[in-house]
């Protein structure tokens, strides 16, 4: 807890010794904090929170040696997660938004015995002013989908893994009324057989045993546009569920199998993932199909009955991973898995249809055409690649017309200026 000291100072390390008066810096034994301008609110950031602040660095003498109004660009980071100087990773966590303060920082939280070169002499005190401009919780995903906010941080190093069995405690929100609370364990990869949404699910290899975490889901990574009738959520809704990792099992990883227990493994995830396929659950079904490919992508197998089971296995995963993203119209892993098939069968059907379907969806009308022609180059009797070979030379016919209308108005205007010139010329005015 943060405690005011005489001078304006705020301790936030109380591992440390008093530091005395504002005016004594040279006397600083940590990181004490001034506070030059209050914030707006009273939250403050939560470990691994993406925060933006502006900051002066200074030397104890006065001298300027960093600054990021003169960029007049904002510095982000993940607060508490070592990416920069532990008196930041202290002092931020105990700002508020909109609040100014003076960090006093002592040489071990901020650059060391080594100081940095041109700018820093060694073990050299230094002062940061820094404003807290906002700060958010940590994107687990790229699309913002998932955002973490730490309210305790976990022990140890390691982290579930997909096929990890896991024991938790969770508590979801939908527009502040409270709808699950409950312990629950469930298997990494499956927490939906449990009534457990896909977000949570994918933030659980982020997590430390003892974590306990925000988690702010968007419809989604929540129960999507289908709701949960049994909660009371409806369709397309946010969701709020606060975690607690209590314990962990880690799954066996790859190189702790050998071969033969690998492709029984196989057999069951696949199993699985068919089952969340055929039930319309694609992300679940993508989690299963990419365990079979990280144990197998590396196997050669040993004579010609193993190889063929690590062929035949990486195919269907493959191609069942591209059928699963088309379905999540993440196109660009539709094509990246389609070549993963056509490297170990250049002829494969499916996996030339799927690529051109995803090529179409991307507008390569030419690239997905030639797909659709290699398809029928396999199976001249296939309806659909004829189908959509129609719909590509339509879609390319129709974009050469708009860049005609295109070019034919550049040039027209074109016209119009050289015309301007000509006659401002001839009048002398150029």
């Amino acid at each position: 807890t943060d405690k005011e000291h005489k001078g304006g100072h705020k301790l936030i390390a109380w591992n440390v010794l008093y530091f005395g008066e504002c005016i004594e810096l040279k006397a600083c034994l940590s990181c004490p904090q001034v506070v030059k301008h209050q914030g707006v609110d009273k939250e403050r950031p939560m470990i691994g929170d993406r925060v933006t602040v502006h900051y002066t660095g200074r030397l104890l003498s006065g001298k300027k040696f960093d600054c990021s109004r003169d960029r007049k660009e904002p510095f982000c980071f993940n607060v508490g997660k070592g990416q920069v100087l532990k008196a930041w990773d202290i002092g931020v966590l105990s700002m508020q938004r909109g609040e100014v303060c003076t960090l006093l920082c002592k040489p071990e939280y901020a650059y060391g015995a080594a100081g940095n070169p041109d700018k820093i002499p060694p073990s050299s005190p230094v002062v940061f002013e820094m404003e807290l401009l906002k700060f958010e919780g940590e994107m687990l995903t790229d699309d913002g989908g998932i955002l973490r906010r730490i309210k305790v941080k976990g022990d140890g190093y390691t982290n579930p893994n997909d096929g990890a069995r896991v024991d938790v405690h969770l508590e979801g929100s939908c527009g502040g009324r409270l709808f699950d609370c409950r312990d629950v364990s469930f298997t990494v990869g499956e927490a939906e057989d449990k009534g457990v949404p896909y977000g949570v699910d994918r933030a659980l290899d982020k997590m430390q045993k003892g974590e306990c975490c925000l988690l702010y889901l968007k419809p989604k990574y929540g129960f999507g546009s289908e709701g949960k009738p049994e909660y009371k959520v409806g369709p397309d809704k946010d969701l709020v569920y606060e975690v607690t990792l209590k314990d962990f099992q880690r799954a066996k990883e790859s190189w702790e199998m050998d071969l033969n227990e690998k492709l029984e493994m196989s057999l069951e995830v696949k199993r699985k993932g068919n089952q969340y396929f055929k039930a319309g659950r694609h992300y679940q079904a993508i989690i299963q199909y990419q365990r079979i490919v990280s144990w197998l992508e590396m196997e050669c197998g040993t004579g010609i009955e193993q190889q063929k089971k690590i062929q035949d296995f990486l195919l269907t995963s493959h191609l069942n991973l591209a059928l699963c993203f088309l379905r999540t119209k993440d196109f660009s892993q539709v094509v990246e898995n389609c070549n993963k098939v056509i490297e170990l069968d250049e002829s494969n059907e499916k996996a030339l249809y799927r690529r051109g379907e995803a090529r179409l969806h991307r507008n390569e009308f030419s690239m997905a055409m030639a797909d659709f022609q290699k398809v029928l180059q396999v199976n001249p009797s296939n309806r659909a690649a004829h189908a959509q070979i129609s719909i590509c030379q339509s879609k390319i016919k129709e974009h050469h017309e708009k860049d005609k209308k295109t070019y034919a108005n550049m040039f027209q205007k074109f016209a119009e200026w050289d015309a301007k010139v000509c006659k401002l010329t001839v009048l002398g005015y150029m």
